[in-house]
């Protein structure tokens, strides 16, 4: 990365492509949902899904799950199962009677109706990062903690790119606005900048509620519209080992009475939070996962709900968690054929422990998208902005994360891979013959400004000509892309009216003191 900033300073910084472009002359790919029609990579023998069904079923049945939620355990009794002070045991049977009235597939419609996702049957879709404590871009050169600011002109990021499909927990959290009140100010932000899904953190009652009923201001609906289907979402991370804390479960629990989406994603590193073995890992992650999904279902049934995967392994020399590796490629695509064999949709992530926007960040963002590629997955977290193993948020990966999720769209696409007669071309290879070439003839003038993808940031013209046009180096030209964005955006519209109440809803919150923080 030093020789990037060297290299900027020498060359004059961020002349040549990023000065030329303003945002109106990014070629980014249309809103759509993406179809993953590929056979999915299935490492598992059929011995082997059974294998970790039996050892996650032999965890719930004989080990149990600690539930800290007093209402969950509560619920627990109801349904007949064994509780013994925090710790909740279970019978396969009753999980897989309870899992199974999950949908495989469902919408959630945000205050946008033409951004609607589905999540599941064979949709890919992908969010903006989500939690870093941290922010970094190249401007500052170095991390601070995040701000307002900051946030927010992620989420203009969020908004802008059409390559993603919803708003996850907060780009980067606002430690300059008291905890209290940040979800208050951070969800306003979120209303009123983008118009796709909303999140909401389970971090205690006020939160979740607040959340909920901003969402139902935004999009101008009444309590039963709201409730009729699900606006929004939200995911939980068991504590590894073999636990569920409080708030998560209470903040499930207040949205899926209420119509709402819920995600549960175990956080298991292999070594320290798991077994060191993938398998084993992979285990207690489904373990985990299903014993909250089946509450959920048990409450109410057929609430909508995704299994999510967070198996990756660390360092085993420092601790430090590591992601895109091949054991976590391994995890998520194991994860994939655990998911299809409970009938859930499935949530993947887009991650790397690279502190800056260099080529490790790169290749270990790339691994971690592909793998959800081909494991299946539904739903693809922190699929654009995140460094440092989740403690960085940046605009210029945020950036240079969305080329590869418009190279994953375009992949996609089934047109690439049509076989009707104008595509074997046989009528073209016989006007250009073994002499010609294909550049003039009408068969390529027909198609060529959409035969191939084109970039936004990756820079395809020789060193001489890079060279001569300032050199400029990946991160640059992606800073130059944020730069030009935030320029020329512009909130998507929202009703004067809908503003104003959503402004005094978080004023009179605020009066009120926001969210509980000392205990």
């Amino acid at each position: 990365m030093d020789q990037v900033l060297n290299r900027r300073r020498r060359s004059g910084g961020r002349a040549g492509n990023a000065a030329r472009r303003g945002s109106s002359g990014i070629e980014q790919s249309a809103w759509r949902l993406p179809l993953n029609t590929d056979r999915p990579t299935e490492p598992l023998p059929a011995e082997g899904v059974a294998a970790i069904h039996n050892g996650a079923m032999r965890v719930l049945e004989e080990i149990g799950i600690e539930f800290l939620n007093e209402e969950a355990l509560s619920l627990f009794r109801k349904a007949g199962m064994t509780v013994d002070g925090t710790n909740v045991r279970m019978g396969r049977d009753w999980v897989m009677e309870m899992v199974g009235r999950a949908p495989a597939q469902f919408d959630i419609t945000p205050r946008n109706p033409a951004h609607r996702i589905t999540l599941g049957g064979g949709h890919i879709l992908f969010g903006n990062v989500s939690s870093p404590p941290n922010y970094w871009d190249l401007e500052l050169g170095r991390k601070v903690p995040g701000t307002r600011a900051h946030c927010a002109n992620l989420l203009r990021l969020t908004q802008f790119f059409n390559c993603i499909h919803f708003a996850g927990g907060y780009p980067v959290e606002p430690v300059d606005i008291h905890a209290s009140v940040r979800h208050l100010d951070v969800l306003f932000d979120k209303l009123t900048l983008t118009d796709k899904v909303m999140h909401a953190y389970s971090l205690g009652p006020e939160r979740v509620e607040d959340v909920m009923e901003m969402v139902r201001i935004a999009g101008g609906l009444s309590h039963e519209e709201f409730e009729a289907t699900p606006r929004m979402y939200t995911n939980i991370n068991s504590t590894s080992p073999l636990k569920h804390d409080v708030p998560m479960i209470d903040g499930c629990l207040r949205l899926i009475r209420r119509g709402q989406a819920v995600v549960v994603t175990p956080f298991t590193l292999a070594g320290a939070m798991a077994p060191v073995t993938m398998a084993g890992a992979v285990t207690l992650s489904i373990a985990e996962a299903l014993s909250a999904i089946a509450l959920f279902q048990y409450v109410a049934p057929g609430c909508a709900c995704g299994i999510g995967t967070f198996t990756s392994n660390v360092d085993m020399k420092s601790g430090a968690p590591a992601f895109g590796t091949p054991e976590y490629m391994r995890a998520t695509q194991m994860t994939g054929q655990m998911a299809r064999f409970y009938g859930l949709p499935m949530r993947a992530s887009g991650v790397c422990a690279a502190n800056v926007p260099d080529g490790q960040a790169m290749w270990e963002t790339s691994n971690s998208l592909w793998s959800a590629v081909q494991s299946g997955a539904n739903m693809v977290y922190h699929a654009a902005g995140w460094l440092e193993g989740g403690l960085i948020a940046s605009p210029e990966k945020f950036v240079m994360d969305c080329e590869i999720l418009q190279m994953i769209q375009r992949y996609l696409e089934p047109s690439i891979c049509a076989t009707g007669p104008e595509e074997i071309a046989v009528e073209a290879i016989r006007e250009v013959g073994p002499r010609g070439h294909f550049f003039g003839i009408e068969h390529t003038q027909a198609r060529y400004e959409e035969a191939f993808y084109q970039p936004f940031v990756s820079d395809w013209r020789n060193y001489e000509a890079w060279d001569l046009a300032g050199g400029v180096w990946t991160p640059d030209r992606a800073h130059g892309v944020y730069k030009s964005i935030l320029a020329e955006f512009e909130p998507p519209p929202m009703d004067a009216a809908i503003r104003d109440e959503l402004a005094a809803f978080v004023d009179r919150r605020k009066a009120e003191g926001g969210a509980p923080t000392d205990f």
